[in-house]
C-alpha cells in the first residue's frame, strides 16, 4: 500500500515496478546490474477518486501519456532499493501536486503615485537624451 493521504492510497498492483539496467558513468557496476526502476502507474485503472483522476490526467507533464499512463525512471542512485523507494516518493509528489489548488489571480491596478512616478521618471530620461544632441 502507498499512502497519498489519509483518506487515498494506492494497492500494490496498481503501480508496476520493472528493474532495468541504468544508463551513464559508472563502469562495470552500471553494464552489469539492474538497478534503475522504471515505474508505470496507469491512472485510468486506478483506485483514486474520480476527482483525483480528472486533475492528474489535466496536467502538462511530459511523464504521463495521452493513455493515462505515468513513467517514471529512477537511476539516480545505486542501490535498487533507494530508486524504487524514489520512483514511489515522485509518483506520490505528482499526484499531489495535481490536488493543490491554484489561488485565483485578482487582477489589480497600478495606483495614482506609482503612475506619477513612472511620468516622472519618462520625463527625466527624456530630458537626459535630448541634451545629447548636437550643440547649434
Amino acid at each position: 500500500m502507498l499512502k497519498i493521504s489519509n483518506t487515498v492510497s494506492l494497492a500494490d498492483w496498481e503501480i508496476q515496478l520493472t528493474a532495468i539496467r541504468a544508463q551513464g558513468a559508472g563502469g562495470q557496476n552500471v553494464n552489469k546490474v539492474s538497478s534503475a526502476i522504471h515505474l508505470q502507474f496507469d491512472v485510468n485503472r486506478s483506485s483514486l477518486p474520480a476527482v483525483y483522476k480528472e486533475r492528474i490526467l489535466a496536467l502538462n507533464d511530459s511523464r504521463i501519456s495521452k493513455l493515462g499512463v505515468i513513467t517514471i525512471k529512477a537511476q539516480q542512485y545505486r542501490n535498487q532499493e533507494q530508486n524504487r523507494e524514489d520512483a514511489l516518493n515522485r509518483l506520490v509528489a505528482i499526484i499531489q501536486q495535481a490536488m493543490v489548488v491554484q489561488k485565483t489571480r485578482r487582477p489589480t491596478r497600478p495606483t495614482r503615485a506609482s503612475k506619477e512616478r513612472r511620468l516622472k521618471g519618462k520625463q527625466v530620461r527624456s530630458q537626459t537624451k535630448s541634451m545629447r544632441g548636437k550643440v547649434i
